[in-house]
């Protein structure tokens, strides 16, 4: 007969990982002897290295009492079975090592891949880091509202970047923004934004956002606050009949033509 010391010396275990087992029912306990201890014979040998076997797998304490006592086919079904559970959450767990890598690599998680890449892209036609914050933050807005538009919307947003007028737009936004009135970019940004508006609603893109009230107005007094000039250009616009940044509000009929 053993003590529990050298029970878990022979299972290779630890004394505190037998009375653990003890305590979670996987391990029957003995009665004590006559002197006052507690003794274990072979059985309990054998069984403790299993236990040790299977956790040592990566089996959870909780299923290695089922499998403990089942048959070989239950047996082999139980395992199949926490492999498939295994193998999810190791593709969770990959999936949680590449957001951390995005995160390292400057990226923020709250960014699907679609929104990382077309920021990416406007990185590669100059655009300043002052404004691609302020792009990225008003999409991680977006994302929250309406993810699962967020892929077709970027994928518009790729098509408008093969507008040279909106490349021209961008061109604007290369260093740390400075305008005051009276300075000239500010007409040809109206002007930009005048000409992409008109083929917007030429080509039936103004409407129905899936934005409620409420945020379209955060965005536009998000915009307000941290771009310089904006409220000039949009004063220009207005000055022409158009209400609107977000979202187009008013369309004046006589400058489509």
């Amino acid at each position: 007969m053993l003590t529990i010391s050298q029970l878990a010396s022979y299972a290779g275990v630890t004394v505190r990982a037998v009375r653990h087992y003890h305590k979670v029912g996987l391990l029957p306990e003995p009665e004590r002897d006559r002197s006052g201890y507690r003794t274990y014979d072979a059985a309990a040998v054998v069984r403790l290295i299993r236990i040790r076997t299977l956790a040592d797998a990566g089996v959870p304490l909780a299923r290695v009492q089922e499998l403990l006592d089942a048959s070989a086919e239950e047996f082999a079904g139980g395992v199949q079975e926490i492999d498939k559970d295994l193998r999810a959450e190791i593709r969770r767990l990959q999936d949680t090592r590449s957001r951390l890598a995005r995160l390292a690599a400057g990226e923020h998680l709250a960014l699907p891949q679609s929104v990382v890449g077309y920021l990416d892209r406007l990185r590669g036609l100059g655009v300043g880091e002052r404004y691609i914050e302020l792009e990225r933050d008003a999409w991680i807005m977006i994302a929250a509202q309406v993810p699962d538009l967020i892929d077709s919307v970027i994928a518009k947003k790729h098509e408008e970047l093969d507008d040279p007028d909106m490349v021209r737009l961008y061109s604007f936004f290369t260093g740390e923004p400075d305008w005051v009135a009276g300075d000239p970019r500010i007409v040809e940004v109206a002007d930009i934004l005048e000409r992409l508006m008109i083929r917007a609603v030429e080509a039936g893109e103004v409407g129905a956002d899936g934005f409620d009230d409420q945020f379209v107005a955060l965005m536009d007094s998000t915009m307000l606050e941290s771009a310089p000039g904006a409220e000039l250009v949009l004063a220009i616009l207005k000055e022409r009949g158009w209400s609107g940044w977000t979202r187009i509000e008013r369309v004046p009929a006589d400058r489509l033509n």
